[in-house]
């Protein structure tokens, strides 16, 4: 009999919408939740496991013995028909994880689905309201210290707001609708942590929050997306939902340590945290600093830019160097391995062959160049 339900089992795998888990689309499935009726990967059945036995039982696929009750509750059930359910009304704004985004929106994912059953009531989700208010551990700008900030989010508004004594006027004000928000839990190091990225006075500002309550941060999270969306509604009402969606939030291309020097012969190379933000190359001297040391815009490979292996004729070569070609001026960098350079060639080659949109113009339009100075110069002129 044992032979038989592995059996079913395997058959079941092949059914429409159980080949990948029911929670975060991933392929390699070894778990099931046998009373929920669902097939699910490693990482996600751990999460099921830490709800308890009262909402989810899960068992291994091929270690574990498998009684025919429980089998017939998979025939019955299965990821499909599980989904209808359990995901019935998730706001268009929610971002629905994938098997390699941060645990938190994961966890908080499973959790609303089978735990809060948020996607089951009619009712909607605070967070979908456009309104929302709470303190959030910011970090300072000028030192490494968390304090309690009062935040209020308006969609109606456009504004999120944060207030460092509350009965006084906010700290910063900043449109939700030019707002990026992403996970940073390594950056951070706290799971429950958000980076905030919005332009300021032609440069980019990040301001790095957490709550101890991961289902806190992640509603603030889905709140930011929420009232974005209904923005974006208001401006573009003959678009698609599922267009405007994909313009809500996006993840950072690409991070990491790399090795910078600069224009003259003489300069020495200095380690500096890059982030590659869409068509933004930003290098900072930490990875938590408030502002970017440089920024720098990735036009379109017509317009005089490119990235090449190696460093220029006459520059030091660090061994992993690559250099980026822009109209203005040649910046070489260098990683610490081939592959981790290779990577980064790969992901500014993407940028550049990309068209640029009227959004990226504007951008580019924005940006300043941080000189010595006080007159700003623009760093890109868009074709």
């Amino acid at each position: 009999m044992a032979d038989q339900n592995e059996k079913i089992l395997h058959r079941l795998l092949q059914q429409d919408g159980n080949s990948i888990c029911a929670d975060c689309d991933s392929i390699n499935l070894e778990w099931a939740s046998y009373n929920i009726g669902i097939f699910l990967c490693t990482r996600c059945c751990a999460v099921h496991r830490s709800m308890g036995a009262h909402i989810s039982k899960v068992k291994h696929l091929k270690l574990d013995k498998w009684e025919d009750s429980q089998i017939q509750r998979m025939i019955e059930v299965g990821n499909k028909a599980a989904r209808l359910k359990y995901e019935n009304r998730v706001p268009a704004c929610y971002r629905r994880p994938k098997e390699n985004d941060p645990q938190v929106l994961i966890e908080q994912w499973i959790r609303a689905k089978y735990e809060r059953l948020e996607f089951c009531m009619i009712e909607r989700p605070s967070y979908t309201s456009g309104r929302m208010e709470g303190f959030l551990m910011k970090r300072g700008k000028e030192d490494s210290r968390y304090q309690p900030r009062k935040f209020i989010l308006s969609g109606l508004q456009d504004t999120l707001r944060y207030y460092v004594k509350e009965k006084r006027e906010p700290k910063a004000v900043l449109r939700i609708s030019e707002l990026n928000v992403v996970y940073a839990p390594s950056k951070i190091g706290n799971p429950n942590s958000l980076q905030l990225t919005f332009m300021k006075e032609g440069s980019t500002r990040h301001i790095y929050v957490y709550h101890d309550d991961p289902e806190v941060i992640n509603n603030w999270y889905m709140a930011i997306r929420c009232a974005k969306l209904h923005r974006l509604q208001i401006a573009f009402p003959s678009a698609s939902e599922s267009d405007l969606v994909d313009l809500l939030t996006h993840d950072f291309t690409r991070e990491g340590w790399l090795l910078k020097t600069g224009p003259r012969a003489t300069d020495s190379y200095k380690r500096r945290w890059f982030t590659l933000d869409d068509r933004k190359l930003m290098y900072h001297d930490d990875q938590l600093d408030a502002h970017p040391k440089g920024e720098i815009f990735l036009g379109n490979q017509l317009d005089g830019y490119s990235v090449r292996i190696g460093a220029p004729p006459g520059a030091k070569d660090q061994g992993f160097s690559f250099t980026l070609f822009t109209p203005e001026r040649v910046y070489n960098m260098s990683s610490h391995s081939e592959q981790d350079r290779d990577e980064w060639i790969a992901a500014i080659q993407t940028v550049l062959e990309r068209p640029l949109s009227p959004q990226d113009n504007s951008i580019s339009a924005r940006l300043i160049r941080k000189r010595g100075g006080t007159n700003p110069k623009s760093i890109f002129t868009g074709r």
